[in-house]
């Protein structure tokens, strides 16, 4: 792992589909999101194809890290998809194109009932204006 991508792995008691159905969905990331700033937007639907969009409402009050920086959305657009294996996504803004950071989940199953799951955060790609 680079300083770049920043990832946890654990394996969670339950079936790769399972967890599949919650990571694909982007209400799905709301429900487990632990910082409390992530709200769907209502026309938010399961992924299933690379190029797809879902745009999600963010609201950093919770986290108080930004200075000015309260509500917002952003757009993310699908990477790769694999069924019951891997989302990711990229970030952008709703009229700008992504910033070149990733964000996935990738599952590995380790029985029918248990999952490695593996959360990260990939910035290798990132945009240079943001880089600097």
């Amino acid at each position: 792992m680079s300083e770049e991508r920043v990832s946890v792995t654990r394996v969670i008691a339950a079936p790769a589909a399972a967890i599949y159905a919650i990571v694909s969905d982007p209400e799905g990331h709301v429900r487990i999101d632990g910082s409390g700033m992530l709200e769907a937007s209502a026309d938010a639907k399961p992924l299933t194809a690379v190029g797809e969009t879902f745009d999600i409402h963010m609201d950093r009050t919770p986290l108080n890290d930004i200075p000015g920086l309260v509500k917002y959305s952003v757009r993310n657009t699908v990477t790769q998809i694999e069924p019951d294996r891997l989302v990711e996504w990229t970030i952008g803004g709703i009229d700008q194109p992504p910033l070149g950071h990733l964000y996935g989940w990738q599952l590995t199953p380790v029985s029918d009932s248990e999952t490695e799951v593996t959360n990260y955060c990939d910035w290798n790609n990132i945009v240079q204006a943001l880089r600097d």
